[in-house]
């Protein structure tokens, strides 16, 4: 199993927001059927194997690049094989010590 979680960003362009170009990437990965989330500064998506979670990742980036002539991406990945359902057991796991 593999978690990423990532941001990518325009850079250049002719406006000051992001958001469109943002909204396009997340749709990327909303539409891949992977198990995702977004927040206000990544999106993580999960898949079975590290190839099929970067074709996600870079259709968002190309989906980006289609609005500013360049594109900033920060990158996480946790490789745990055996795994499943990461994108929210990790959070479980945290929770029960605050509880």
């Amino acid at each position: 199993m593999v978690l990423v979680a990532f941001s990518v960003s325009p850079l250049g362009g002719e406006s000051d927001s992001v958001a469109e170009a943002v909204a396009d990437a997340v749709r990327v990965v909303r539409e891949s059927g992977l198990p995702n989330e977004t927040t206000s500064m990544f999106t993580t998506v999960e898949g079975e194997d590290w190839d099929e979670v970067m074709d996600v990742v870079k259709r968002a980036v190309q989906a980006v690049q289609a609005h500013a002539p360049r594109v900033s991406l920060v990158l996480k990945a946790d490789i745990r094989p055996g795994h499943t359902d990461q994108l929210h057991a990790k959070v479980e796991r945290v929770e029960r010590y605050l509880d």
